[in-house]
């Protein structure tokens, strides 16, 4: 195990040419697995073939136990990296690609084989050996291209999304399997995806990009409850978050969100918010499976509404309402879901709304909270 840290990383391809990466830092420690998720074109690739040194940084540093080895060759960085594509050797059968790397490193006849028969059991591929990968399914190939990292027993394994080319089921059980080989071997692990279901389900630690810069980082709970920007907050989650343009009012020291539907409206207090924040044009944000149905209608923060599509989809209900003039999405139960056309009071929790500025994208807080991010922004800086 080891710790990866990146200092102020940099990436250009050229003068004039925008940075591809932009001051990134990044510590994890011994064991985590790391996420890098992000839209296509984000740099998530980039940054992953930088700590793997198939790509040189333009400035800043890599650090592996606290040693840097942004000037070292790929081969001498002790990572091993698994491929969206695999890059299994096809003339090679699969005991052959998974102890290439051991024979190019001198390794001994009979510790390479007992090191292809560890693998090979921890990863059920015994069978498998003899074959070459054109006889391989898509899922049993993505087990030999982690077999072939595996083997090596590197500091770092970097996954560059291995399961992108896997249908929907099987990319699921390849997800739990990562899973567990990462709960059995607790190696330092660092995985690209821009799939935010993968996300939230394999990182201790997550890292949202957007255009070369990590917008947020933090765990996957953090990140998902407590968005830093409209982007994140929009990226992470499935069904994603609502958002619905909202116009403020201020009584006294307590400001109020009004949301209107063809049935009628309600008003959400929002706190203490700094003063001239009802003067900005924002954005209401709540995630769908935070709006649920009255059980007696006409109470405080409930909103009547009309029920405008459905869809079913197993242990669900997405039921979309019109808010604001905006879609709202609620996740309901199958056996609390309406049917279309019919008449929804929805009770909306004002605690777990969040706000943010519609221009700038920025997050707007509660004076209490404001202060307190103000507080940690201060703290890392130090």
């Amino acid at each position: 195990m080891a710790t990866l840290e990146l200092r102020n990383v940099n990436k250009s391809y050229g003068s004039g040419l925008a940075d591809t990466l932009k001051s990134i830092d990044l510590k994890i420690e011994a064991g985590e697995f790391l996420i890098l998720v992000g839209p296509s074109g984000c740099g998530k690739s980039t940054l992953m073939n930088c700590i793997a040194g198939l790509e040189s940084i333009s400035n800043g540093a890599i650090l592996v136990d606290d040693t840097d080895i942004s000037g070292m060759s790929p081969k001498d960085r002790d990572i091993a990296m698994v491929f969206q594509s695999y890059a299994l050797y096809p003339t090679m059968s699969v005991r052959d690609n998974i102890a290439f790397g051991l024979k190019m490193r001198k390794m001994a006849p009979a510790a390479i084989d007992e090191e292809v028969a560890r693998v090979a059991k921890l990863l059920q591929i015994e069978h498998l050996l003899k074959r070459k990968p054109g006889q391989l399914s898509g899922g049993q190939q993505q087990r030999v291209a982690m077999g072939r990292a595996l083997a090596r027993r590197p500091k770092i394994y970097l996954f560059d999304e291995p399961l992108s080319n896997l249908d929907a089921k099987l990319r699921v059980e390849m997800r739990t399997e990562i899973k567990l080989m990462h709960q059995r071997l607790k190696t330092t692990t660092v995985y690209v995806t821009h799939d935010q279901i993968e996300a939230m389900t394999l990182g201790d630690k997550v890292a949202v990009m957007k255009e070369g810069v990590i917008q947020q980082f933090g765990t996957p709970q953090a990140i998902y409850n407590d968005p830093a920007n409209l982007f994140v907050a929009s990226f992470i989650g499935s069904p994603p978050m609502n958002f619905v343009p909202v116009q403020l009012q201020r009584r006294a020291d307590q400001v109020w969100a009004t949301l209107t539907s063809s049935s009628g409206s309600c008003e959400l207090p929002l706190g203490q918010l700094p003063e001239g924040t009802e003067q900005r044009s924002l954005l209401l944000g709540i995630r769908p499976e935070q709006i649920q149905p009255t059980c007696a209608p006409g109470q405080a923060a409930s909103l009547p509404a009309v029920v405008e599509v459905t869809e079913p989809t197993g242990p669900d209900t997405l039921v979309f309402v019109s808010v604001n003039d905006s879609k709202l999405c609620c996740r309901l139960a199958p056996d609390q879901a309406p049917n279309i056309g019919q008449s929804v009071e929805l009770q909306i929790d004002a605690s777990r709304v969040l706000l943010f500025d519609a221009d700038s994208g920025e997050r707007v807080r509660p004076k209490a909270q404001a202060s307190l991010q103000s507080n940690v922004t201060h703290l890392k800086n130090r």
